[in-house]
């Protein structure tokens, strides 16, 4: 039988509307009440508010808060996943659905790396989506232009983290050409560059003192696509993740490889399960958001692991 991967998105994907499949969900109820005591406010009410949803300090906590909900109002009505894999931030929330940090556990610790990160953003920065470079193309620009690669969504589509300057010398550069696609994040940190070398540190130690347990299920690591099954690895690779490229072409390519053979993106966004047919076009991918149900979710997940 084919294998379940659940993929956990990161920053960039909230909205106002992306509690509203799980809002009569009892099981996601009680996450986003836990949420609530652990955070000090309601996620929900925060995307009614629909303003500073992409201030980090909002923005991590928002999208880990979202993940775990939607991961328990899906788990009991799907079959047992190979593995989970998360974008960013949402490697942090894979280990929560992975019932390595409980949902206080987990939106603490999203708390606090968010905090993290924006003390070392000493200047202002981004990201910035670039698509039609190859690697080499890409690489060479960010070297000469003070830009680096943040992440490697595919052969041509990568995030680019720097200074604002750097990332403005490279759409520039990108006009010049012409026929290629740029877009600048909502994220203000220079994600998964050696910018953010101290808040990995420290989000090490942070990770060290705390709870987490093995993943009950393995989770891939973002910087090397590595099957993650133990504490000691969880702790290195989330921490190195923060100034390290997260390779996630490789992620979805290592999934492939351990028999997944369908993607289920949970809530909020879209854009992992497209990405994942972009990498390996012949796997089924889909989004819990292109859904009108919960349990139109699950049949989905069910007819196409029994292919």
């Amino acid at each position: 039988m084919s294998g379940l991967a659940i993929l956990c998105p990161g920053q960039g994907s909230q909205h106002p509307s992306m509690f509203v499949r799980m809002a009569s969900d009892p099981a996601a109820i009680q996450v986003l009440d836990s949420a609530t005591r652990a955070l000090g406010w309601d996620p929900r009410e925060r995307v009614r508010q629909a303003s500073g949803l992409y201030d980090n300090r909002v923005a991590q906590p928002l999208i880990c808060s979202a993940v775990l909900a939607s991961w328990a109002a899906l788990r009991r009505q799907l079959p047992a996943p190979r593995l989970f894999a998360g974008y960013s931030v949402g490697e942090l929330a894979a280990y929560g659905c992975a019932d390595a940090l409980s949902v206080e556990q987990t939106l603490s610790l999203a708390a606090q790396r968010a905090a993290l990160m924006d003390q070392d953003a000493s200047e202002p920065q981004g990201l910035l989506a670039v698509r039609g470079w190859e690697s080499a193309r890409v690489r060479e620009l960010c070297r000469d232009l003070g830009a680096t690669v943040a992440i490697v969504n595919g052969a041509d589509h990568f995030i680019l983290g720097g200074p604002l300057a750097a990332l403005e010398r490279v759409e520039s550069a990108g006009q010049e050409q012409g026929g290629l696609f740029m877009k600048r994040l909502p994220v203000s940190v220079a994600a998964h560059t050696p910018s953010m070398r101290v808040a990995g540190e420290r989000f090490r130690d942070l990770l060290s003192q705390s709870a987490l347990k093995a993943p009950v299920i393995p989770v891939v690591a973002g910087i090397n696509a590595a099957l993650v099954r133990d504490r000691e690895t969880a702790v290195a690779t989330l921490a190195a993740q923060l100034s390290s490229a997260v390779d996630w072409a490789s992620c979805v390519q290592v999934a492939y490889e351990s028999g997944v053979r369908v993607f289920l993106e949970l809530e909020p966004g879209t854009a992992l399960a497209r990405l994942a047919r972009d990498i390996i076009p012949d796997v089924a991918a889909r989004s819990v958001e292109e859904f009108k149900t919960l349990s139109g979710v699950s049949d989905w997940v069910s007819r196409r692991l029994e292919r």
